[in-house]
């Protein structure tokens, strides 16, 4: 009897173990905070989680490492965007522009390791200091086994590269090794904006070609052609298509004195769009000058009234001269020196 209670023992043993070797492992449940990263990602048009101070003690400082995500943080100063300086409101739409491409490209398992935020100055005054924000624009990763925030992953473009969607992206790829994927970016224009553009152009060719054939339209006359060649005199001597290319304001806020703007800038390379209309402007009296002298002063028949015009446009034209010598002096720290030929010491 005792044997077989033994073996009625064993066989129960055996087969509570043969049930236990077949259950699967069971993951480790999902923390609160990943289920309400997800709950306010949802809910967010673009994708993008706007944190606060509790909410950055909540999902990053007091959470234990190693966190079952990572965040990208993108730190904002609205009243920034309606200023002269134009690139922090840029990146701010192509961060969105990034987030919404992440959340289309990825599955699930992967869009719950990723969360993009952002942290604006006014909500967020602590957090500003805790990771260390000294400028903008300022972009952050913040992976999941990081514990200092000022030391956390600061993503830096260099000065000669835009805040671009594809940028970012590879520089998020390149610290989280997440694939963001491709850019979708929304048409520049609207199925409407084309349908009336070809409406218009549609009615308005058959007048056109005719006024081309009877030479009526203004490229016809002289004086279009003479407004094209001044303007792309200016265009060309004023350096404004840098400045057009790189996105530069007109002018600048003083940081000491936000009642001073500034309109010239030290420094090679760097040109505000003010600088640039105000050494065309110059260059074009120059050029102007030396047009009014070979084609208007020759035909004056009164002789001194001729030397007294063309006296004047060679006094305009060093005075205008003067001015940009003096002006790349200031910029540059170099000075124009002359030398006289050695003959005449």
């Amino acid at each position: 009897m005792s044997s077989s209670r033994v073996i009625f023992a064993l066989s129960l043993s055996l087969l509570v173990l043969t049930s236990l070797s077949l259950v699967e492992p069971q993951e480790p449940d999902v923390s609160d905070e990943l289920f309400e990263l997800m709950a306010l990602q949802s809910r967010s048009p673009s994708g993008i989680i706007r944190l606060d101070d509790d909410s950055v003690s909540r999902f990053l400082t007091s959470v234990p490492t190693p966190r079952p995500y990572s965040l990208v943080i993108s730190f904002d100063l609205a009243k920034l965007h309606s200023g002269p300086n134009p690139h922090l409101s840029i990146m701010q739409y192509e961060y969105s522009l990034l987030a919404k491409s992440f959340l289309s490209n990825q599955n699930e398992n992967v869009s719950q390791r990723l969360f993009f935020c952002i942290l604006e100055f006014s909500e967020s005054n602590s957090s500003f200091a805790l990771f260390g924000v000294g400028s903008l624009p300022h972009l952050r990763v913040i992976l999941p086994y990081v514990t200092s925030m000022d030391k956390s992953g600061y993503l830096n473009l260099p000065d000669d590269i835009l805040w671009r969607a594809e940028h970012m992206a590879e520089l998020i790829e390149s610290a989280t090794g997440i694939i963001v994927g491709q850019i979708t970016r929304p048409p520049r224009y609207s199925r409407i904006q084309i349908a009336v553009a070809t409406a218009i152009t549609l009615i308005t060719v058959p007048s056109v070609v005719k006024k081309i054939v009877r030479g009526e339209t203004f490229l016809h006359r002289k004086e279009a052609w003479l407004v094209g060649a001044v303007s792309v005199y200016f265009f060309s001597v004023s350096g404004l298509m840098f400045n057009v290319i790189r996105k530069m304001p007109m002018f600048i806020v003083d940081k000491k004195d936000a009642s001073r703007v500034i309109y010239f800038v030290p420094g090679m390379g760097r040109q505000l769009g003010v600088e640039g209309i105000a050494v065309g402007l110059l260059y074009a009296l120059v050029g102007l000058m030396l047009a009014g002298i070979t084609h208007g002063a020759v035909k004056v028949d009164n002789g001194m009234a001729r030397q007294g015009v063309m006296v004047v446009a060679m006094a305009a034209s060093a005075w205008a001269v003067g001015k940009v010598v003096k002006l790349d002096n200031w910029k540059t720290g170099y000075r124009v020196h002359m030398y006289l030929p050695s003959r005449w010491r």
